[in-house]
């Protein structure tokens, strides 16, 4: 048995849905562990583009189940929509391909009102959340006051969600926000139960079964390593646990199946995050506008979820070592090198300087970047476009030199670069 880890090393955005496309075509199943609808994973297939902020992105692949673990909190009017569009899209979602867990947590319309008064209730000081309710979901999941998936097929359901929204609209009118009206959610999440019943199973029991069998198991990660509530750039952090460890829980997995898994990090050849909190690499000139793209292409660098510009710079070494250390990441895969092409150079950031001293590591974690300054390696850059090749041995000599310089740094190997936003455009990496 299997279990394939694909995680973030960044602030997300890294290109995982893509990475878990192409691992998929060896895999059973695809299941996501964490997050909700405030992630966001493209996956391009013969030109076609598919956004999915909540099913598992191995579902493109006509052999792949597809699970949504109980890790996760999910918006069941944003997972419709997104059924709808892959059924329009000639995918099948049936029960038969999509299982979902009986114990992941609802987000509600209570949820995402809550998140947005919450939001403006801070003024200056928010955090830049994607408004989509997951922060105040799982505040419930952990007071242990929260909906999950078993109660839309309990007797109860309509007594629970009333007295769940009634709560919501004491707390909204304290925040000076409208309340909300009970009837027309009421019946929304009636309609909710009869489409969703026949996907609730225990997914974790299930998931045990298929690695017994012998089965792959690709468990996705959504948001990135850096945005981890415990581990990552405080407070300015997503709600969820983002690290490969947090997909044994998330799935509702034993500690013995990690004997036999691997983790796969994937990370953008530079770095980007969307919202507040400390970057020490971004950049602001015309390199940024050269990174970011034009918002025309959906390879730019523009939010999947909320469409917002990231902000971008220079991959950050420091972040990417913390990253590999806190996951135990095995291989890494390296997105966008393309990007790069046509810059007279490149740089990586090995190392800060902060208060005088020369720092390699995150003494205290990603929470006291601020004032650190970073000190780079600057390396040669390449002008070749990479869209069309597909073996290591004819990429540019400074872009092999690059892949060598982040796996010199980093300990790690790199495994695939990926030169474009087609599932065909990837390299697999020669080991040194």
């Amino acid at each position: 048995m299997t279990l394939q880890i694909i995680v973030g090393a960044q602030w997300g955005d890294e290109g995982k849905g893509r990475i878990v496309d192409w691992f998929a075509a060896q895999a059973q199943i695809a299941a996501r562990y964490n997050g909700g609808d405030n992630a966001g994973h493209s996956v391009t297939v013969g030109g076609k583009l598919f956004k999915l902020h909540l099913v598992p992105s191995g579902i493109v692949h006509p052999h792949t189940l597809a699970v949504m673990g109980n890790g996760m909190v999910i918006n069941p009017h944003s997972l419709a929509e997104e059924l709808d569009m892959l059924t329009a899209a000639g995918v099948d979602v049936s029960p038969r391909r999509l299982r979902i867990s009986y114990a992941a947590h609802l987000i509600t319309p209570a949820h995402r009102a809550l998140d947005a008064a919450l939001e403006a209730a801070r003024g200056k000081s928010s955090i830049g959340t994607t408004g989509r309710g997951i922060g105040p979901a799982y505040t419930d999941k952990a007071a242990r006051t929260n909906l999950r998936f078993i109660d839309l097929v309990s007797t109860d359901l309509k007594e629970k969600l009333q007295a769940h929204l009634q709560n919501a609209n004491r707390s909204l009118q304290a925040l000076g926000a409208a309340p909300l009206a009970l009837p027309e959610i009421l019946d929304e999440f009636h309609g909710y139960a009869q489409r969703f019943a026949p996907y609730i199973a225990d997914t974790g029991l299930e998931l045990r079964q298929a690695l017994q069998n012998g089965q792959t198991v690709l468990a996705e990660g959504a948001q990135g390593s850096l945005l981890d509530i415990d581990h990552g750039t405080y407070p300015f952090v997503t709600s969820s646990t983002t690290l490969a460890p947090g997909a044994l829980s998330g799935l509702g997995l034993g500690l013995n199946i990690a004997r036999q898994s691997l983790v796969s990090g994937v990370c953008k050849a530079f770095q980007t995050r969307v919202g507040s909190g400390p970057f020490p690499t971004e950049v602001f000139d015309e390199t940024a506008a050269r990174l970011r793209g034009s918002g025309q292409n959906p390879w730019d660098e523009f939010g999947t979820t909320t469409g917002r510009p990231r902000r971008v710079g220079w991959l950050d070494i420091v972040l990417l070592r913390y990253a590999l250390r806190l996951n135990g990441i095995d291989e890494l895969v390296l997105t966008k090198l393309d990007i790069l092409s046509g810059l007279p150079q490149v740089q990586l950031c090995a190392a800060y300087e902060k208060e005088g001293k020369k720092l390699e590591d995150l003494a205290f974690g990603p929470s006291q970047l601020e004032g650190c300054s970073p000190l780079y390696q600057t390396l040669p850059g390449w002008q070749e476009d990479l869209g069309a090749l597909r073996r290591w041995r004819d990429l540019p000599q400074a872009a092999r030199g690059y892949v060598r310089a982040i796996e010199k740094l980093t300990s790690v190997p790199v495994r695939l670069v990926s030169v474009g936003p087609e599932r065909e455009q990837m390299i697999e990496v020669e080991q040194a």
